[in-house]
């Protein structure tokens, strides 16, 4: 049985987890999937950001768990969801870390979409009245 390796973030490859101040929507299928104005904004190397959304903001009734599993040597063990409402187009959309790893921890109960398995990631920034 191979062992996977842990590794930390750092000059080689950073990762940062910052709070998005805007409120983000994800729909798939014409459906809000999630909606919160509490999502995290992971940065890894050279990768685009990734908004990871709290469970409690999203609708899992319209989630399915799959079997899929991937792991990564910076965030851990990675489970995924459909969205059947999407077909196939949105097969295994849906990702989460349920024990990442201490160095990326505030990611724990939070999912992450891939934008081209949803219709829309979208990101409102709040307009200030005065």
């Amino acid at each position: 049985m191979k062992t996977k390796s842990m590794k930390l973030p750092g000059l080689d490859h950073p990762i940062t987890i910052e709070p998005n101040p805007a409120r983000v929507t994800v729909s798939a299928a014409g459906h809000i999937i999630a909606d919160t104005r509490s999502a995290l904004t992971l940065r890894e190397g050279g990768y685009a950001a990734v908004q990871y959304i709290p469970q409690k903001d999203v609708d899992m009734t319209l989630l399915k768990r799959t079997d899929h599993h991937t792991y990564c040597p910076y965030k851990g063990d990675c489970s995924y969801y459909s969205i059947p409402l999407g077909g196939e187009r949105s097969v295994n959309a849906v990702w989460t870390y349920e024990a990442p790893y201490a160095a990326v921890a505030a990611i724990k109960d939070h999912l992450a979409f891939y934008p081209d398995r949803v219709d829309a990631i979208e990101k409102q920034q709040e307009t200030k009245k005065g």
